[in-house]
């Protein structure tokens, strides 16, 4: 399989896929996005919890 090969098979499947939309309906931006900042903060709890040299 050479590379113009996968290549154009990639584009093929995004064209597809492109007409659904693309999100599910039980995605919800927000959710998401605050449940991201929420581990974010913890790590960076976790991190600053070690680092008692400072």
């Amino acid at each position: 399989m050479s590379f113009h090969s996968t290549a154009a098979q990639l584009v093929t499947l995004a064209a597809e896929g492109g007409e659904h939309g693309g999100n599910h309906e039980s995605l919800n931006p927000y959710v998401t996005g605050g449940g991201a900042l929420l581990v974010l903060l913890i790590l960076l709890w976790i991190t600053t919890l070690f680092n008692r040299d400072r």
